[in-house]
């Protein structure tokens, strides 16, 4: 469905701002990536792709594996913000999915937040400032109508990792976030589903489309904003209007 052109009027200034992106090659991750470039932050993107951007740091890092990680995180000197936004979405049902291919997704989709969310977490409390927004999914808020349980699972765990980390380092000055989004006009969502499906599900939302990808990170840079700074533990839904 076609939608009507508008000037952008959104603004965000992050000038001297040092922000990592977890998973930032592609996707809304490499969107919320070059927001933030645009708005003046320093910008780091760890993942296994180099995404190839003006003026975006890059720190080649597959976050499946808690040693790379580290390693990334050890050439980081100075972090305000940390986004969240790996994933990998595989579609089977529970009958096809053997334990190898569960762990590889929690591992990616999961345990590489909290192991980021980790080390951020350490470097934040030095400065008593820091901003960290997780990326989970519509899924991860009710189900998926095309992806299976590993996928929804480690993207509710997402939802429970940021308010009881939100709760924890409240007092640090860190403020934690979460925002969850539907369908994305993304590579991703092109590869999970078929043109057919893709306009029978615009059918469905309330707002007659599937999101941009633009639509999907200007929320993430509004968290880690002044304009956010009494809200932690949040959860945002970024859905059309899906219920």
């Amino acid at each position: 469905m076609s939608m009507k052109t508008r000037r952008q009027s959104v603004a965000f200034d992050f000038t001297d701002s040092n922000v990592v992106i977890a998973g930032g090659s592609r996707g809304i991750g490499l969107e919320v990536s070059r927001q933030f470039i645009n708005s003046g932050a320093r910008v780091t993107c760890i993942s296994r792709n180099n995404p190839e951007v003006e003026k975006l740091n890059f720190i080649e890092c597959d976050l499946s594996k808690p040693i790379q990680i580290e390693k990334a995180f050890n050439k980081i000197k100075d972090l305000d913000i940390l986004v969240n936004v790996a994933g990998t979405n595989l579609c089977e049902k529970i009958t096809e999915i053997d334990v190898h291919e569960w762990d590889r997704v929690l591992n990616t989709n999961l345990r590489s937040y909290f192991l980021t969310c980790k080390h951020a977490v350490e470097k934040m409390k030095k400065r008593s400032y820091g901003r960290i927004v997780n990326v989970s999914s519509i899924a991860g808020r009710n189900k998926s109508i095309v992806s299976g349980i590993h996928y929804t699972s480690s993207k509710a765990g997402i939802i429970g990792l940021t308010r009881q980390l939100a709760h924890e380092v409240a007092p640090e000055n860190i403020l934690v976030n979460c925002v969850c989004p539907s369908q994305t006009l993304t590579e991703m969502l092109k590869n999970s589903m078929t043109d057919k499906e893709i306009s029978t599900l615009e059918e469905k939302i309330p707002v007659r489309r599937i999101a941009t990808i633009s639509e999907q990170a200007l929320p993430i840079l509004f968290l880690c904003s002044e304009a956010a700074s009494y809200m932690s533990g949040a959860c945002i839904d970024i859905n059309g209007g899906q219920l």
